[in-house]
């Protein structure tokens, strides 16, 4: 399993790099995040879209084609749109969420900042956010641009991951603990 992480990792890197070098020189980074947020969204919200993307049923032409429609269709600069259609003849669709957060990593790094994905189990209000955003501020040195996601199974508490390190606060991680204490005494 961890061989075909590192393998996807691996083939993402190389699509992510090639794409935020060409944004970085056309002076685009603004725009090709905006596609790549565009991009995200329509995977999370076409089940259709996931399929055409991982099923290795689809000949690459149509994948091509598809893709080419698709970037149309959502107005996808030249950048975006070229890497899709070259990761589709390539049959290399399948790394797309991976590329879209390599490449969303390497930007908040040109930036000055520093990505953080927030797993929380209600969502977080304003203020809620902005103090995360402080105190996030505080521990890494850099600006924090916050990835939050909701997951009620957490029951309460936060699942903070910055790059190799992860803070979970979660109810759920503290009853398991608690479980394993448990089994451990009796």
């Amino acid at each position: 399993m961890a061989g075909s992480e590192s393998l996807t990792s691996g083939i993402a890197g190389r699509y992510a790099t090639a794409l935020f070098e060409l944004a970085k020189e056309g002076g685009r980074l603004d725009a090709v995040e905006a596609d790549l947020d565009a991009v995200s969204a329509a995977l999370a919200a076409s089940a259709d879209l996931r399929d055409l993307t991982t099923s290795p049923v689809f000949p690459r032409d149509e994948m091509a084609a598809a893709m080419k429609a698709l970037a149309a269709r959502m107005n996808l600069g030249p950048e975006v749109s070229n890497t899709l259609g070259l990761m589709a003849v390539n049959r290399r669709l399948f790394v797309t969420p991976a590329l879209i957060a390599a490449v969303k990593g390497m930007i908040a790094a040109e930036r000055g900042q520093v990505a953080a994905e927030v797993t929380s189990a209600a969502p977080l209000s304003d203020e809620q956010t902005a103090a995360l955003k402080a105190t996030l501020k505080d521990r890494v040195g850099k600006d924090v641009e916050l990835n939050v996601k909701v997951d009620e199974s957490l029951i309460g508490g936060l699942v903070v991951r910055i790059g190799s390190r992860m803070i979970d606060t979660s109810i759920r991680s503290k009853l398991a603990k608690l479980q394993n204490v448990m089994k451990e005494v009796g």
